[in-house]
């Protein structure tokens, strides 16, 4: 394999408006950031990921972006970013910004000059159908209800939204769209962006002419997925893109890439791939229901354990997944996987350290690093992710009580990954001075940066470790390029493989409740990092519940 520079580095995600807010508006902001870059680099941060900065109305919390040339007020101006870039190189850092062109927002310019003449060049640029007696396609949006909406001015006429109704979907079927996303991406880069976070790209390619598929709910409609488990072609789009923009400028990108099929995986991520890496999501989609959240079913580390193996057997040495415990569009992941009596720092800890060391980069979200849990909330007004508003609705539609539905939101919803990260134990977590858009988590007096920056015991520290372990120059190639190999994947609550190339290194957590005394094939020559004492002699090793370790073996 071809080695590139981002295959060594740990990635970090910031949600811009939570993470610090410098002006105190009560929204985070570009020089928020630049003030935070260095606690960053002290974390062991390369490579940093902002979701949407743009211009936009934030019906979907900027993923519906109105000028993709602009830095939204909120956040500060292109000056601040111009700075950011430039901060950030003075420290061998590198910044990626969120590639969202599968849709953009209805108050883009395109989308107005579509409004304003649906048969001409602008009305290409969106799927536009005539109304008639019945909708073109039966699919269901992301956010709950018809793909299709009335195109303002004009309600003869339908316009295509495969996520929010201000979302409308971009024709990538038109070679003159393609051309506008090329020259902005080739913008950026020249900029001296690193790279980018390709949001939802799959979607960009539909089964047409659109049809109907076999209804799968009440409301006579079906999932999206439908369709896009049945569209072919979308490689085709991938591979000019990067052809005219990241191949030349050897950029860092990384895709969101749901149903892929398994054959595909080489032409997404290997050699020649259309991105460097992809997110794993294997784990996010662990005892989900298509009916909705509320039919969810609780995780069980026997069930993580498999969609990790499974993704990691998957991928193999074909190319490098970005794993994850969390994003923004997920909750947050120590309250997510570790059952509410067994969260602990050293259950969290647990957690961090078996995504960490897969063969991968791994990804960190903000907040992640102390680990922050999910909020509690009372009542549907205290809700802003427009994607859990959908679910309560569906919750309360199969027949749950308000306060069963808020239970599934208070599991669930976007927002829990949302709130303003917990800096300190002064007034809103030293977010802000202001008010914060969104409510801080009450636990943000125990949990919370400063407490645990000077304590060496601390999920923080611990963190530091593990980003300092990755790139220990003696194990990083073993870590970075090793092969990956389940270890006693049949006991029940062991989670455990090996990483090996030069060194002969394992990764090993007991996720049950009783102890274990485990039998190594190798004798153990050094601990690398453990989150608690670790009692072993020769080749055996005693776990107790959550005990973790990383181990090299001779």
């Amino acid at each position: 394999m071809e080695k590139k520079w981002w295959h060594n580095k740990v990635a970090y995600q910031i949600y811009p408006k939570s993470f610090y807010d410098s002006n105190n508006d009560g929204v985070g902001d570009l020089q928020g950031i630049i003030s935070k870059l260095d606690y960053l680099k002290d974390l062991g941060v390369d490579i940093i990921w902002l979701s949407p900065i743009y211009p936009s109305p934030f019906a979907d919390q900027g993923y519906d972006i109105s000028d993709y040339y602009s830095i939204h007020p909120q956040f500060g101006t292109m000056e601040d970013m111009d700075e950011l870039l430039k901060e950030a190189k003075k420290r061998d850092m590198y910044i990626i910004l969120d590639l969202v062109v599968n849709h953009c927002s209805d108050e883009h310019e395109w989308f107005d000059k579509a409004i304003k003449d649906p048969e001409g060049e602008y009305g290409n640029f969106f799927y536009i159908e005539n109304k008639g007696s019945k909708l073109p396609c039966n699919w269901r949006s992301y956010f709950g209800g018809s793909v299709w909406e009335p195109l303002p001015e004009n309600p003869d006429k339908l316009y295509f939204h495969a996520f929010h109704k201000k979302q409308p979907d971009l024709n990538w079927e038109n070679p003159k769209v393609r051309e506008e996303v090329y020259k902005n991406i080739n913008w950026w880069l020249d900029k001296g962006l690193g790279g980018f976070r390709i949001d939802a790209i799959i979607n960009i390619k539909k089964v047409l002419p659109f049809k109907d598929y076999e209804a799968d709910r009440k409301d006579g409609l079906c999932s999206i997925e439908t369709m896009l488990n049945e569209a072919t072609g979308v490689g085709d789009f991938l591979t000019e893109m990067k052809e005219k923009t990241f191949k030349p400028q050897d950029a860092f990108t990384v895709g969101e890439v749901f149903n892929e099929k398994e054959e595909e995986i080489p032409d997404f991520i290997g050699e020649n791939g259309y991105f460097s890496s992809m997110f794993d999501f294997s784990t996010n989609g662990v005892g989900k229901s298509s009916k909705g959240w509320y039919d969810n079913k609780p995780v069980n580390w026997e069930g993580y354990k498999k969609a990790l193996f499974d993704a990691q057997r998957l991928v193999g040495k074909t190319g490098f997944l970005s794993t994850i415990i969390e994003n923004h569009d997920e909750p947050r992941g120590v309250s997510h996987y570790i059952p509410k009596e067994d969260l602990s720092p050293k259950s969290k800890k647990a957690l961090g350290t078996i995504y960490f060391f897969l063969r991968g980069i791994p990804f960190i979200y903000q907040g992640q690093e102390i680990g922050m849990e999910n909020i509690t909330i009372s009542s549907i007004d205290e809700v802003d992710d427009i994607s859990a508003r959908d679910e309560y609705q569906v919750a309360i539609d199969a027949g749950l009580s308000k306060e069963e539905a808020i239970a599934v939101l208070n599991k669930f919803s976007r927002d829990n990954a949302r709130t303003p990260v917990q800096w300190d134990n002064s007034e809103n977590a030293g977010f802000t001075k202001g008010k914060p858009w969104l409510k801080v988590n009450p636990n943000y007096k125990e949990i919370n940066v400063k407490a645990q920056e000077n304590d060496d015991s601390s999920i923080l520290n611990y963190y530091k470790k593990m980003c300092a372990l990755r790139k220990n120059k003696e194990y990083e190639n073993t870590f970075v390029y090793g092969k990956f190999e389940p270890f006693m994947e049949n006991e029940k609550g062991l989670i455990s493989y090996f990483r090996k190339g030069d060194k002969n290194l394992l990764v090993i957590g007991n996720f049950s409740k009783d102890t274990k005394e485990i039998t190594l094939p190798e004798e153990i020559k050094k601990v690398l990092l453990s989150n608690d004492k670790v009692n072993y002699h020769d080749n055996k090793i005693t776990l107790n519940s959550y005990d973790c370790a990383v181990l090299e073996l001779k």
